[in-house]
């Protein structure tokens, strides 16, 4: 594993591609609005999905899993940053959310 940064939320660039690596069920109650999905365990299934070339944003709820994802991430060439506090952090500073459920976004 690599070497990654981690990032506070309020340091995420407003245009960023942020990959959000928690289960199912996290993700549909709520999620940063604009995020991809892709569940932590197929990552290594999916990685062709994400372009090397542009800079990833890994969260998950509380930093942990995103964490290992961005290592990952960077071990395989991609440049990969750790969202610090997740979707907890998230949410708490006001940043921008969606859910999948049609109800208002909670992180779960």
């Amino acid at each position: 594993m690599s070497d990654f940064e981690t990032v506070s939320v309020n340091d995420v660039p407003k245009d960023a591609f942020i990959l959000d690596v928690r289960e199912d069920f996290e993700w549909e109650a709520g999620h940063a609005t604009g995020a991809t999905h892709i569940v932590l365990g197929t990552l290594p299934e999916r990685v062709g999905e994400l372009d090397p070339d542009v800079d990833t944003y890994v969260i998950c709820r509380t930093g942990g899993r995103s964490a290992q994802a961005a290592a990952w991430l960077t071990g395989m060439g991609h440049t990969a940053f750790n969202i610090a506090g997740g979707s907890d952090a998230w949410i708490e500073a006001g940043l921008p959310m969606e859910s999948e459920n049609g109800q208002e976004p909670a992180v779960r």
